[in-house]
């Protein structure tokens, strides 16, 4: 049906009075020299992404604050840019994935994957996570400063997820490198699969997954963590974690399948 009124926030009406964004920014941001505001209040995942590449890409801000961002799903995926965000709320699922470079903080919680497949940056969450925090990711600093859910840092592939609560089952599901550092207790399943990697965990451990083990902290364990927990606030100490890594036990491809990967090199 033909749109046949434009309303306020860029809102195209049909007939029948129902809403539909446009594929255009929005243009609501009030910009200071290199700082910019806006209320996401009303506007739609499409409309908020685009004003936020809007102001970024086109505008040159460098600080962005986005008021009422309403948990929706998807917030502030896509940014390559060393750039300061802030989300005056909660994001939905998938928030901030595939990001390369921005510093963002996030006064509410997040739903599930948030910043999956980072590569850069950093991202300071103020209160919980959903499941699968950090899936894939990359590099940069992952901050929880709450609770997440299960399989944090699954198939994670560098960087850091510091977690300042508990974790949930299978965390470290499928870990290939980087570092997490949980606070508190973590649930059954810890490092099951993974490959590389190491887990500091302050708290109690429900079970470990397979190829799971022990390590003892050494000297640059602890100023690893006596680094992270400073830069981000935490009072907990180093000392006080355990270290967990994978036990390589699975290491066996090669010896028991050579026809199989052969065929697949």
């Amino acid at each position: 049906m033909e749109p046949v009124a434009v309303g306020e926030r860029g809102l195209t009406y049909d007939a029948r009075g129902l809403a539909e964004p446009e594929a255009v920014a929005p243009k609501v941001a009030v910009v200071q020299g290199d700082s910019a505001t806006f209320d996401a209040e009303g506007l739609s995942t499409r409309q908020i992404n685009l004003e936020l590449r809007r102001l970024l890409y086109e505008e040159g801000v460098l600080n962005v604050t986005v008021a009422n961002p309403g948990a929706k799903h998807s917030l502030g995926v896509g940014i390559l840019e060393r750039c300061h965000l802030r989300f005056g709320g909660s994001l939905g699922y998938f928030g901030l994935g595939l990001i390369d470079g921005p510093e963002v903080v996030v006064e509410g919680r997040v739903g599930w994957s948030v910043c999956e497949n980072m590569m850069s940056g950093v991202v300071v969450v103020e209160k919980n996570a959903g499941s699968l925090t950090g899936a894939a990711l990359r590099g940069g600093d992952l901050v929880i400063r709450g609770d997440v859910g299960a399989r944090t840092g699954i198939d994670q592939k560098g960087g850091t997820i510091l977690v300042g609560g508990n974790a949930g089952l299978l965390t470290g599901f499928m870990m290939q490198r980087g570092h997490q550092i949980i606070c508190g207790n973590v649930g059954p399943g810890l490092g099951d699969s993974m490959y590389d990697g190491v887990i500091y965990v302050g708290g109690t451990v429900a079970s470990l997954g397979i190829d799971c083990v022990e390590d003892a902290l050494g000297a640059a364990d602890l100023e690893f963590l006596a680094r992270k927990l400073s830069i981000y606030g935490f009072d907990q100490t180093p000392a006080s974690f355990r270290k967990f890594v994978c036990g390589k036990k699975l290491y066996n491809y090669d010896s028991l399948e050579p026809n199989e990967r052969k065929l697949v090199l």
